[in-house]
């Protein structure tokens, strides 16, 4: 070959080296796009598991706390139990949307009920024109908008038959150019244009607000043709942490509250010619169709809020999702009910349900004992006669295996092996492999399946054999650049049909190399910030293969390393030549490198470099525990309920702080002395207490304690 490589013309010769140039640049870039995307999926995964463990650590400050009055036990109860369902009475309270007054000031659009297009045609322009719409109108759609919703089943059954083609859009996220753009490209929901929009509209993006209001509009004016599936992100703990509850001010309280009910009113699923199932995660192997389609849904304001196992007279008491107990206030274990030789019954015959649960339940102790952080020191021994010992216990768990229902279908992923294992790289539902998917759908006779809640780098995503399709609709998600949007559109012969786009201009301007250099220096720039913000646990682990004391360790000892604090399954040695400077010996001088870092953040914040760690280790966690004691969502938390949290916080880490302290700090800290405190406030609290005078007087690095 050589030979006659040689003797081929000179413009050939030229023509082959420069392919296999373009091959060798091109699969560089892809290679470069992948790490880019892998870095910015495990940081976004690993900011879900916080979640998870910020609920842990309220859950664990709740049982360790004891009120000392009535007043802080009413504070305690109004901080952690804003995500319950609410009575009708109190829902009226909330939507009091007659009680406010339009001001002939406002500009802005109008609604009046019942809907009609020209409504939604305002709405769309004036939102283009960065328009806001009164909270009474707000509050008034969603009152209508809830008892619509109110009406619909579980899963919703659409048919081809009345409209040309179904189409079906993905997460949004805030992101309203997006939305402008499908309603431009496919056109607006009307008669003959069904849609089906499958959850995640909220959180992250600056417009989630618009885009509610939207789909709630057109939802009243097409409800044959609108249909809307509820996300993992329509949750009011989720909301609590991503920033949707930050953009509400003016009724705020009253808007979230019924934002809150809203959501748990949305449908599960949307059935297609009973041949697609759309959902928004995924399936496990326990998924049951008819058990999804008799639960009461409105009960789960927030599928995450799943209580801990607490002891009371010798045995654990049940309660049910979202506080609503009714046998006490004990927290109930977290079950994974996973049948291996029956499919789960109906709830509703319950003597058969008995039976089935008395089969898996003991099988699944040890995996409830992890689960539940039971300690092995516990002197009782936890057995399915322990757990279930009566009718109004055995009520409860169906609760919980009810709960789990939901938990999977919104927060699960698909994996490539076979099985069904528990997602703890989300912190929440399952990864489902082709064999679960297979048994389900010749379960129910279904052709495939349409799902969301991954990012993609097309707009979408085949799995599974073509038999589970993921669509998302948010494009440059990540960044500019960094990800296209699509949709599907499905006729009679179910044959998807995928439109993409790009919202943002600039994208459109981008050459793939800068549109990749683009994505990667703002990926690269998030793990540095993530590097930094975990130095004091990155130098312990760098000093236990630094055993003389030397300042250095090994280039493939500083990956282990690194992986071994933060936890996100990357490729470090892949990654290094962008994060660590070349060393001719082979050893890294550590600090030199975690100083670099440093000094990086520090350009953007002027503040104390251990602070700072502290502070971009925190801040989210903050900002949500934040969010969670500013009731009225205005921005500020006042004096009294400032002291209440620190009085918490301080039990739990067993800090002495009288009121009299608790006062200073809290006067010291209102700047502008107006007797509210604002979130930079609060973080100047975090600031003072972490400086303290001792060690022992202030914040243990990554407080609060379970992070």
């Amino acid at each position: 070959i050589s030979a006659w490589f040689c003797s081929c013309p000179p413009a050939f010769k030229a023509a082959v080296l420069i392919q296999q140039w373009y091959r060798r640049h091109v699969a560089r870039l892809e290679m470069r796009r992948r790490c880019t995307w892998r870095i910015f999926q495990s940081i976004e995964y690993s900011c879900e598991q916080d979640q998870i463990k910020l609920h842990n650590f309220f859950s664990y400050l709740m049982d360790q706390f004891t009120p000392s009055s009535s007043k802080e036990r009413d504070f305690i109860s109004r901080m952690f139990i804003s995500g319950e369902s609410y009575k009708e009475a109190e829902l009226e309270k909330y939507c009091d949307y007659e009680t406010i007054e339009v001001p002939d000031s406002y500009t802005g659009p109008h609604l009046s009920f019942p809907l009609l297009p020209d409504h939604a045609t305002a709405l769309l322009e004036a939102f283009q024109q960065k328009q806001q719409l009164h909270a009474r109108y707000v509050l008034n759609l969603l009152h209508e908008t809830r008892k619509h919703l109110k009406q619909l089943p579980n899963i919703s059954h659409v048919s081809t038959c009345y409209s040309e083609e179904i189409t079906v859009c993905g997460d949004l996220h805030g992101q309203l150019d997006d939305l402008f753009l499908i309603f431009y490209k496919n056109g607006l929901p009307s008669p003959s244009k069904s849609y089906v929009f499958n959850g995640d509209f909220v959180d992250r993006g600056k417009q989630s607000l618009e885009i509610l209001v939207i789909l709630f509009t057109f939802l009243l004016i097409y409800p044959k043709e609108v249909h809307l599936n509820r996300g993992n992100h329509e949750d009011h703990m989720v909301n609590l942490r991503y920033g949707f509850c930050a953009g509400l001010s003016v009724h705020g309280k009253k808007i979230l509250r019924m934002f809150q009910n809203v959501f748990c009113w949305l449908p599960l699923a949307t059935l297609i010619d009973q041949k697609v199932l759309i959902i928004h995660g995924g399936i496990s192997d326990t998924t049951d169709l008819d058990m999804l389609e008799k639960i009461q849904r409105n009960r789960f304001v927030s599928v995450l809020r799943l209580k801990k196992r607490k002891e009371s007279s010798g045995k654990p008491q049940i309660q049910a999702i979202n506080g609503e107990s009714e046998s006490g206030t004990d927290a109930a274990p977290r079950l994974s009910l996973q049948p291996q030789s029956a499919q789960a019954p109906s709830t509703a015959n319950r003597l058969e349900f008995s039976r089935w649960l008395r089969q898996t339940v003991q099988e699944q102790i040890d995996t409830c004992r992890r689960l539940v952080d039971i300690s092995e020191s516990e002197p009782e021994e936890l057995t399915y006669s322990s757990m279930v010992d009566s009718e109004t216990e055995l009520y409860f768990l169906s609760e919980l295996c009810q709960s789990f229902q939901v938990l999977d279908i919104l927060w699960s992923d698909p994996m490539p092996q076979e099985g069904c294992r528990e997602n703890k790289v989300r912190g929440g539902g399952c990864y489902f492999g082709p064999d679960v998917t297979e048994r389900f759908l010749e379960k129910y006779s279904l052709q495939f399946l349409i799902r969301s809640h991954e990012c993609k780098q097309e707009g979408y995503e085949f799995c599974h054999s073509r038999k589970v399709l993921t669509i998302f609709s948010a494009s440059n998600y990540y960044e500019i650049g960094s990800n296209r949007g699509a949709y599907v559109k499905l006729g009679p012969d179910l044959i998807p049909h995928f439109v993409q786009y790009q919202a943002n201009k600039t994208a459109h301007l981008l050459t793939m190399t800068q549109r990749i250099s683009r994505v990667e220096e703002s990926a690269f720039r998030a793990l540095r910030e993530k590097l930094f913000a975990h130095t004091s646990a990155l130098i312990s682990a760098f000093k236990s293969y630094d055993r003389d004391n030397t300042g250095k360790i090994a280039l493939s000892n500083w990956a282990t390393a690194v992986e071994s604090v933060l936890r996100l399954g990357l490729p470090w040695r892949m990654l290094r030549p962008q994060l660590v400077r070349s060393a001719e010996d082979g050893m890294l001088e550590y600090k030199s490198w975690l100083d670099d870092l440093a000094m990086e953040q520090r350009s953007q914040e002027h503040i104390q470099s251990s602070l700072l760690e502290v502070i971009y280790r925190n801040r989210s966690n903050l900002e949500t525990i934040f969010r969670i004691i500013d009731r009225d969502h205005s921005g500020l938390i006042s004096f009294e309920e400032f002291q209440q949290t620190w009085k918490l916080f301080s039990s739990h880490m067993n800090i002495e702080l009288t009121d009299d302290g608790i006062n200073d700090l809290v006067r010291s800290i209102d700047f502008n002395k107006d007797g509210n405190i604002d979130f930079n406030e609060f973080l100047e609290a975090f600031r003072l207490v972490r400086q303290g005078p001792s060690d022992d007087t202030c914040f243990p690095a990554g407080v609060p304690l379970l992070w």
